[in-house]
Order: C-alpha cells, then structure tokens, then sequence
C-alpha cells in the first residue's frame, strides 16, 4: 500500500490537463506509441470535437523510482464549470491533485473553486505552470499568483510543457514524494466507495471503485450498502485504457467491478460495497447530493418512444450522475421528462449524447430555474415549470434563487463586465485587484438571468480572458410575471416563461419576432402573440399562402371575382378553425439565442 498514489489533475477550461496527461502516460509507458493519440483520456467522440473534457477518466500507470515500483492512479477532471460534480468526485477518490494554471492566462475563476474542493478534503496540492514553451508565458507572473493563492514556496512549483514534454520527470517525481499514500486497514471488513460507472451492453453494469480498507476478490459475495442488492464479483480488474481482470484489489487501489447488474437503479454513485461475509458498520460518506440548477422539459418526438427515453436517461445517468429527471406531461408536448442540468452546457451535452449514444430525437423546452412560491393559504411550491404555477389570485409572493458570481478578469474590461452584470440585476459584493492588471468581481445575481446567454456574452466583451464561477447563495423575493406564448389563440405551454416584470415586454416582443421567422407559413392566417395573463402585449401574423384563385377569371364581370374570392374567405375561416399550427424544434431552442 505505501507504494500506491491516487491523484488527480484540475484546472481551469483549456489549461492542458489532458494533453499533460497523455506526456505522463507516454513518460511511464503505459500506452505503446502505436495506442498514443492526442487527448487518449477523452474517449467519447464529443469530447474530441468540442476540444473539452466532460468525463472524469481513471487510469492506472506504472513508474519505477530507484529501486521501488510505484502504482500510480491518475484521474483526468473536466475543467468546465458545469461538470464541477465530476470534478468533486474525483477528488474524494484521491490523496493528492495536481493543480495546473496555464502561463499564458494565469490563475482563473474555476482554478480557485476546485482548488478551494480539493483543500476542503485535504488533499496535498502540487502547483504546475503548464505551457511554458509558449511565446506568450508569463512565468515569474503567474509564479506569484500561485504564491499569493496556495501560500506555498516558490521552489513547489513545477514547470511543465504538456506539448513538448518538458518538466515531467520532476511532476512524476513529486507525486511520488509528496502525495501521502492512502490510509485504510487491510485486515479491516471491505469498504469501497463506487465513483463511477458505465453501462456495457454485453456486461451489464460496471462500477468503479476506491478500495477504502479491506480487500476484494473475485468470486466474493458483495454487497452495496445503500440499496442493500447482493451479487457475486465476477470480474474485478484495475482500470488501464482497456479493462485488466485481476484475482484481488487491495486497499487504497482504484478498480472496477463486474456482476452482471441490469438495472441502472441498483448502482449509485457515492455508495459503498461490502461483502456479505464481513460486512462494515457504516457506509463512506459519499458525495453531497448533487443540485440542478438549470431545468428543462426533454420530450421524445415520437410519442411511443417514451419508454425508450426512460431507458435512455437512466443508462445515461448511470455515467452522468449530475443528471436527475421526473416524469412530467405537456398538452402540446404529451409525456416526457423534467431534467435538472447543472448549466446550459451540460443541457446541450446531455442532448447529443441522447442523440449519438441511444438514437433518441428529443425536443427540448425553455430551461428555466426553479423558484419557491407562497401561497395565500401558507404553502411553499417549488415551481420548476411555469405551468406549475398556481392561479395568480393565490400566489402571495414569489421568491427566486440568488447566485454569488465570482469573474476573474483583466482590468481593461472592467466597465462592460460591470455594465452587463448590472443589465442582468446584479449587484456588486467586492471587487479586488489580484495584481496591477487583473481585477476579481464579486456580484449577487439572480440564476435566471445567467441561464442563456450570460457567460457567452462575457466571453465576447473580454475577448476570451474573463474566467466565471459561481454557487448558490438562497432565495430573494422577486417581482416575477408568467409570460404566455398563444398561437391562434392557444396557449403553447413549451414556450412560457417565467420573466421579471420589467423584462416582460421586451422579452415578449422579440418572442413574437423570432417566431414568425421560424413558424411556416400555412394556408390561413397565424396570430403570434405574447401575454401576461389576459392582457396581450405584442403581436405578429404570419400571413396565408394565398392560391391564385383568380387566375381563371379574364376579362369579364368583376363580380365573378368576388364570388371566387369570397368562397375563398370562407374555405380560410373553416380551415383556420380545424387546421392546427407545426411548432418547429428550432423555435423552441430560438429562446436560447434572443438578443
């Protein structure tokens, strides 16, 4: 045992966690050079287009140092703030963390917030400034942040390159001498806390797991603590790029297993395994509950496929445990599910993995946050979807989540950054030069207003430099209306929302607008409109595809044409009055990108 080391890698977005990964799995030859590829760790093919890392990857490596073997189990984290669970995860499986800041950008929102989870759970922290082959490294720069934020010394910090491979003996070197070994009892009951698990067609269920104390065989009779299921271990292996079936993992070693598991119910990821033989007392604390704060509707296209999507969602959720989701039903939409999203990334993720991994074509209604509503009678609702709402005659008042946002920034773009978070209801906390040129702001702002387009756009005022993260604070009363969408006078419940007042009108309007370019034309009249309530406050008519019926009649009496016409007339009302209006899926998205 006092030769194995669990550590894990976390950064920032686009720090090179990844690529430094595939240098120390070259360093310690773990993969041949004809199995090395860019990124090897990103397995899913979304992954490699978007250039992210979405999963967190465990992967074992042998290095030797003197004369001892070291085991070493790394795990690849997500840098995105929407996969911040992943990140979490990991690092309860882990003694050690490797923190990368990137020498051209500096240390960046996210870089803090994982770190402030890593040292939440003691983890022994390596500082490396990755990247320093670059023209644009600031090296001796960004070492005095790292100084200034770990209260380290200098001479703890490493340098790397992960593009030429500078630097990585010394990163092996140190995990090696600082990241303690882990702590457990061999001879104590097994105890394994499961942090991951994937879904194999042919093998059912395979979980991964930390071995806490004790040891597992294959052939054991197991036990998972929280559902209380038993199963016989099959197969338990440790994780290379392939699976490594093994007799025996032993305590502090990261693995999996493999018991023919159907159910994706049965696993969940932060409970333990015991064995029924031996069983522990108590369970390892897991994880805390992960909390959703983007809601979406996720309906199949096809009405029959709903069982498959249930299906769907659960093998889904099996690899993505930030994932929860309850049945729901809409009048235009018919059955579906309500999904929790941790942001607007992880929606979109979530989507096309349906989409490549299971085939399924959803539609997606407008994200929205989740809000609590008390009742004139003294109830509290926790309202996730507009048609949720109770009559208006018996809300009391409404109250909607608050955020404390925290961007990190250079100070050339302090104006716009604080312009548009007061646009989105802000108001600043704190705001704290890091050093001459970059500038930390701290807003409280409410979670509506960040859930489309707020990191995009901060994006695009500073060029790419501002880092955003952000947690939930509590709840504030918020002056909020539901704003209906009617087609021909029938409410489209997919597309309500809930808006403050002042946003109302605006928001309303360029609804209508958006809708008349994406809704076809049919051959009667459609009336577009915008309400709050029984008040309507915008309106656009998508005109008829009108016939030439007409072209007949030349020359002659011009009553002959107003026969025609008027036939016409009539022949519209009726067939406005069965004909019924196609939403496309691109409308319902469009609400995403309103300017």
């Amino acid at each position: 045992m006092k030769n194995i080391r669990n550590f894990c890698i976390i950064a920032h977005i686009d720090h090179g966690k990844s690529t430094l990964a595939d240098r120390l799995l070259e360093a310690t030859n773990t993969l041949s050079a004809r199995e090395m590829e860019n990124q090897v760790l990103d397995s899913m093919d979304l992954e490699k287009e978007k250039g992210i890392t979405i999963k967190s990857h465990a992967i074992q490596m042998e290095y030797v140092k003197g004369k001892e073997r070291y085991t070493l189990n790394l795990l690849d984290t997500p840098g995105h703030v929407d996969f911040s669970y992943e990140v979490s995860r990991a690092i309860a499986s882990c003694e050690g963390a490797l923190l990368i800041v990137d020498a051209t950008q500096g240390i960046q929102a996210q870089t803090i917030s994982n770190l402030y989870l890593a040292l939440n759970n003691d983890l022994e922290i390596i500082p490396v400034i990755n990247k320093i082959d670059m023209d644009a490294a600031m090296v001796d720069v960004v070492k005095d942040q790292i100084v200034d934020l770990l209260g380290c010394d200098e001479s703890e910090i490493l340098l790397a390159s992960g593009r030429t491979g500078q630097g990585i003996p010394e990163i092996l070197d140190a995990i090696v001498e600082r990241v303690p070994a882990p702590t457990g009892n061999p001879d104590a009951p097994l105890q394994a806390l499961i942090f991951d698990s994937v879904f194999n067609s042919f093998r059912g269920i395979i979980a991964y797991f930390k071995v806490e104390s004790g040891s597992i065989k294959k052939g054991d009779k197991v036990k998972f603590f929280n559902t209380g299921r038993e199963y016989i271990a099959d197969e338990v292996g440790v994780l290379r790029m392939k699976l490594c079936p093994k007799d025996e993992i032993k305590t502090g070693d990261v693995g999996y297993i493999i018991s023919g598991i159907k159910s994706a119910v049965e696993v969940k990821v932060g409970d333990t395994i015991t064995t029924v033989a031996n069983p522990c007392s108590e369970a390892i604390a897991g994880f805390e509950e992960v909390k959703p704060m983007v809601f979406a509707g996720i309906y199949p296209v096809e009405t029959d496929e709903y069982e498959d999507l249930r299906a769907s969602l659960e093998k889904l959720q099996l690899n993505d445990a930030s994932l929860v989701f309850d049945p729901e039903s809409s009048l235009a939409l018919g059955f579906g599910f309500r999904c929790g999203f941790l942001g607007l990334l992880h929606l979109e993720i979530v989507q096309e993995r349906l989409f490549r991994e299971f085939d399924m074509d959803c539609i997606t209604t407008v994200p929205n946050v989740s809000y609590k509503v008390y009742t004139t009678q003294g109830d509290v609702l926790d309202v996730h979807n507009p048609s949720g709402l109770p009559a208006p005659t018996l809300i009391d008042y409404i109250e909607e989540p608050y955020i404390r946002a925290q961007i990190i920034s250079r100070s050339d773009f302090f104006g716009p950054i604080m312009k548009l978070c007061l646009d989105k209801r802000g108001t600043l906390v704190s705001q704290h030069f890091l050093t001459s040129d970059r500038v930390e702001l701290n807003y409280d702002m409410p979670l509506s207003e960040i859930v489309f387009d707020f990191y995009d756009k901060l994006k695009s005022i500073s060029k790419g430099y501002a880092s955003f993260d952000y947690h939930i604070t509590g709840y504030r009363d918020a002056d909020l209306v539901k704003l209906d969408i009617l087609l021909n006078g029938e409410q489209v419940d997919a597309l309500s929302s809930l808006i403050h007042r002042d946003h109302a009108y605006d928001f309303g309007r360029k609804m209508c607008e958006k809708l008349k370019e994406l809704i076809p034309r049919q051959q009667f009249d459609i009336a577009i409109q915008a309400a709050i309530g029984a008040k309507i406050i915008a309106r656009e008519t998508v005109k008829a595809v009108r016939k030439d019926v007409t072209a007949k009649c030349y020359g002659g009496d011009i009553s002959r044409k107003r026969k025609l016409l008027e036939k016409q007339k009539k022949g519209k009302r009726r067939m406005r009055q069965v004909g019924n209006v196609e939403v496309p899926q691109s409308a319902f998205m469009a609400v995403l990108k309103l300017d």
